[in-house]
Order: C-alpha cells, then sequence, then structure tokens
C-alpha cells in the first residue's frame, strides 16, 4: 500500500528590499579618547564612516559644566572619521551630532552608542513569509540648527530653534507624524563666563551668566522645543515663562543635554517608519519618579522583553541601547520619604540622582552600559524622567 507523503513547504521567498536600515552599535570605552571599538568595525567593514548618522555617549567626567572628556571624545571621534572619509573634522564637527553626557557614577560605564544606516541602492534580502511590518522599523533623522547666539539661550529663540531642528530631522527620517517618533535627543549650548562678557560687549543681555543656571534653562529650552514640534505644546511665547516655573508642562519624549562644546542645537529623532526596514524597534516610558522600576518594565513591553525580576540573558542580549533621563526631586521627597540629594554640598545633586536610577535600571536590565543624564526639567514628570530602550525584535 503506498503512502501518502504531503509535499514538503517551499522554502520562505526572499525579496530584495531597498530601503534604508538602521544598525545600533553600543561600544566600550577604555578612556574618554578611546575609539578603537569603532575604529574595529570600520576595519572589518561591519558599517563605513561615510553611513555613521550619529553617537550618543557617556564619558566619566564630572557631567558639569568643566567636564572636558566629552569634548575629548569628540576629538577623538572627528579625527578617525576626517582620517577614513577623506574629509575635514571641522565640516564633520558642523554635521554630525555628537550627543555625550559626562558621569558614570556607580555602576554605570563609559561606552557609546554608533548609530548608521545603510548606503541608498543597498539591497536587503528580506524574508516575505514574515509579511510586511506595519508599524515600520526603527529610522533615524538629524539635524543641526544655526549657531545659537548667547544672549538666546533659554529663551524662546532657542526653543523654535530647535522646534524647527527636530521637524528638519524627522523630514530626514522619513516620519511625518509626531505620534510615530519614540525619542528625541538634543544637545544645547549653555553660556560660559568668555560667552556672556563677548555678549555684552556686543550690546547683548544673556538670561543668566550663572553657567550652571544656563546649562538648566537651556534644557528647558531644548524641552519645550521639542513639545512643540511634537505637539504637545503650542508655539505660544508667552510660554517662555513657564521654562524652570510650571514644571507641569513637560514632553514625555524628550532628553536634553548641555554643554561648553557645542555652539548649536544638535537634534536627534528616532522613531518608526515603514519606509525603513530591520528588526529594531524602540520603546519608551515616562519615569514618575526616581524609583519607578514598572516604567523600565513599560518601555520593554512593546519590544517583546520581560524582566522577572531582571532580563534573562538571551533578552539582554538583543538590547541595543538604552536611554534615561532623571532628576532629583526639587521638593525633597520620593514617595513622601525625605531625600538629601540636594543640600549634599560635597557631592552634586545630578550625580547623586544619575547613581541611583541608573543602579535601578541596570538592575533590571543586567547592564550597566547605560545612558544616564540628570537634568530632566520638562523631559517627562517632575520629579521624575523617562526611559527608551532599543532592541532587536522578531
Amino acid at each position: 500500500m503506498d503512502t501518502y507523503l504531503p509535499p514538503a513547504p517551499a522554502a520562505p521567498r526572499q525579496s530584495l528590499d531597498t530601503r534604508p536600515r538602521l544598525s545600533v552599535h553600543r561600544l566600550d570605552m577604555a578612556h574618554p579618547g578611546d575609539v578603537s571599538a569603532l575604529a574595529a568595525l570600520l576595519d572589518r567593514g561591519a558599517i563605513e564612516a561615510a553611513g555613521i548618522m550619529a553617537v550618543i555617549g557617556k564619558t566619566e567626567g564630572n557631567g558639569g559644566v568643566n567636564d572636558f572628556t566629552r569634548g575629548y571624545f569628540t576629538q577623538s571621534l572627528m579625527a578617525l572619521l576626517a582620517a577614513r572619509t577623506g574629509r575635514p573634522a571641522e565640516a564633520l564637527l558642523r554635521e554630525l551630532p555628537c550627543i555625550l553626557s559626562g558621569g558614570t557614577e556607580g555602576v554605570l560605564s563609559p561606552h557609546y552608542v554608533v548609530f548608521a544606516r545603510s548606503a541608498p541602492g543597498v539591497a536587503n534580502p528580506v524574508d516575505e513569509a514574515q509579511g510586511p511590518q506595519p508599524d515600520g522599523a526603527l529610522a533615524i533623522g538629524c539635524a543641526l540648527s544655526e549657531p545659537l547666539a548667547a544672549q538666546q539661550v533659554g529663551r524662546w529663540a532657542q526653543v523654535r530653534s530647535v522646534a524647527g531642528a527636530v521637524r528638519d530631522a524627522m523630514r530626514e527620517a522619513g516620519i511625518a507624524r509626531p505620534e510615530d517618533i519614540a525619542f528625541v535627543q538634543v544637545k544645547c549650548p549653555c553660556v560660559t563666563a568668555a560667552r556672556a562678557q563677548a555678549a555684552a560687549a556686543a550690546g547683548h543681555a544673556v538670561l543668566t551668566a550663572d553657567a550652571n543656571r544656563s546649562m538648566a534653562a537651556a534644557r528647558a529650552a531644548g524641552a519645550f522645543g521639542v513639545a512643540i514640534a511634537l505637539g504637545e505644546l503650542p508655539d505660544d511665547p508667552a510660554l517662555e515663562s513657564a521654562m524652570l516655573s510650571d514644571f507641569e508642562r513637560f514632553s514625555a519624549r524628550a532628553s536634553v543635554s548641555s554643554g561648553v562644546e557645542v555652539e548649536a542645537n544638535e537634534v536627534i529623532v528616532l522613531g518608526h517608519s515603514a519606509a525603513w526596514a530591520g528588526p529594531l524597534r524602540m520603546g519608551c516610558a515616562p519615569m514618575r519618579d526616581a524609583l519607578d522600576i514598572g516604567a523600565v518594565a513599560e518601555a520593554l513591553r512593546p519590544l517583546g522583553l520581560s524582566a522577572e525580576p531582571q532580563l534573562h540573558p538571551e533578552d539582554a542580549a538583543r538590547v541595543a541601547a538604552v536611554f534615561v533621563k532623571c532628576e532629583p526631586d526639587r521638593r525633597g521627597r520620593v514617595r513622601g520619604a525625605r531625600h538629601t540629594m540636594l543640600d549634599d554640598t560635597d557631592i552634586n545633586a545630578q550625580r547623586h540622582i544619575r547613581g541611583a536610577v541608573g543602579g535601578l535600571v541596570a538592575g533590571v536590565l543586567g547592564d550597566g552600559r547605560i545612558f544616564v543624564s540628570g537634568g530632566a526639567e520638562h523631559q517627562g514628570p517632575d520629579g521624575g524622567g523617562l526611559i527608551a530602550v532599543i532592541a532587536h525584535v522578531g
């Protein structure tokens, strides 16, 4: 008797997808000027220097106005890319966002994240059996504003400058709808004593000549700019008085840093677009306070990741990058209990909060390579902040 054997299933068909594809590489650094891990990637052809879109990194300085580890890393990065592209480092500096946060307190590990896109026209094999991805793949867009004058820092001129740069970055990413934006990283200039004096000599008054205060004002203006571009706030100059005063107004997707090493507003937009291909997705969630471990789970959930209580090593290996904003609660309490971060004259409050929240998030993820930035004015709920995670899915 003959036995019927059904035909073997056909192998999944593959087609060629010419959409751009984003790759994200989280690289260790041995010191603030160490870019050898990126050099190794370039040497073996894993990415092309011309395809690098942006870099976000965490250096081991103090995170303050005089944190020169950020400039040291930027200088090393631009020198490497200049050698590999044949373009002047000065030109690359004006085109490639390199957004750095100093301070690797506690278990935080110095590292940098390189975002690179495939060259236009490169064909990627796509398994047709997977079908279309309705939510799209992770997309990136970058923009740098015109140089920001010292007298514009922390004022509505900066707000509109950031909002314009965010819209430019959205267009570059091919993302039309603000709701498809997952996360916006911004780096803003601050006012140093020298910049304040130069402005005064030219007949201009700066908002504040206090460098630390100007960094806070710049971050606030950056957050408002993102909120306007994403439809979270109206473009109303009367709201200028709300910056650093009305903390009920915030962006749930903005992460803003400020430093002496930049002169323009640098913007990196990350979101999802059907115009892009690849396995990367991003989740973002606001943190209501420094103890909000549930926000970590909320950011992981859309990526198909679950921590019980810590990510399994196989799932942790899917995580490509993590970004956190946090803020010492200015009311002096966390869930009703008094904290002393704001009163400690030995250790800056931002260093306290980076170490605390960094430890909380690292404990869940099982990895200290987390971009944790303090100064979360208008970036997530007051006294909290936000967390964003990029991971490979599917």
